[in-house]
């Protein structure tokens, strides 16, 4: 089967995929107007039907490219999502569903990110930030709950649209921390105590650099990691990847290693 895989894994092959999903989104984007609909509603209903015979015959290709081990194929998470996607338009009832259908046809055309390496690094990486996002969350909210209290004691009285309860003082400082209208607060809250700058400020230092900042960094981190698994597709797959690509893998696998042996030592 080298001569389909060959064929899957060429460049006309991807193209002509990428270009069709692109002309699936197209019809999707055409069939919202409702004049074009009453006119060629019959036309983009035709090609909606081109279109899912054609990813039945790709995906029937690229399965039949792993030859006698087609279940190789369901071993890696996007071909599953591909799998799922075009299944799911045969499911009973989704075709009596104009909704549902729709939403199925607009699944198939998120496959493009599958076809383009940076798009994939790119939600690869979203994906991988999501735990430690979690746990920013949770510090994102302490930090609001703590200084939306020092609010509501300074200036609850006298400015209850912002601070006359927690959830209004957290609200108020989430809003603050997106910098928006913070000089406004500020001055109202210095009208009131004037050395309330102090809580301001610190808030913006605390709140606004810093954890913004640590976000920045764990965003980066997730893309360098999603970066090195997308180099490490091709050896995880059995294919050969290029040299530079193995040369810069076993750098990264050598300072691993090293590092993991320093920190043996210190112990």
């Amino acid at each position: 089967m080298k001569p389909l895989q060959r064929l899957v894994d060429s460049t006309v092959f991807t193209t002509l995929v990428i270009a069709v999903i692109l002309a699936n989104a197209v019809v999707l984007g055409l069939q919202t107007y409702s004049g074009i609909e009453r006119e060629y509603g019959d036309t983009l209903e035709l090609l909606n039907g081109a279109f899912l015979a054609f990813f039945v015959v790709e995906l029937t290709v690229r399965i039949a490219a792993y030859g006698r081990r087609p279940w190789d194929f369901f071993r890696s998470g996007w071909n599953v999502f591909d799998f799922t996607v075009i299944a799911v338009a045969f499911v009973p009832g989704i075709r009596e569903s104009s909704t549902l259908l729709r939403l199925a046809r607009l699944a198939r055309v998120v496959r493009v990110v599958r076809l383009l390496p940076d798009l994939r690094v790119l939600l690869t990486a979203v994906v991988r930030s999501l735990p430690p996002l979690g746990s920013m969350g949770l510090l994102v909210v302490l930090i609001l709950f703590v200084y939306g209290m020092f609010g509501w004691l300074l200036f609850g009285e006298e400015l209850p649209e912002q601070w006359g309860n927690i959830g209004e003082a957290m609200l108020t400082c989430f809003t603050m921390l997106t910098l928006e209208n913070f000089p406004i607060y500020m001055e109202r809250g210095m009208e009131i105590h004037p050395w309330s700058w102090i809580y301001f400020v610190s808030f913006v230092m605390i709140a606004a650099f810093i954890v913004i900042n640590v976000l920045i960094g764990i965003v980066l981190n997730s893309m360098e990691e999603a970066r090195e698994l997308e180099r490490r597709r091709p050896l995880a797959k059995g294919e050969v990847a290029p040299v530079a690509e193995r040369i810069q893998i076993l750098r990264v696998a050598l300072d691993e290693l090293e590092h993991e042996l320093h920190v043996r030592d210190v112990k």
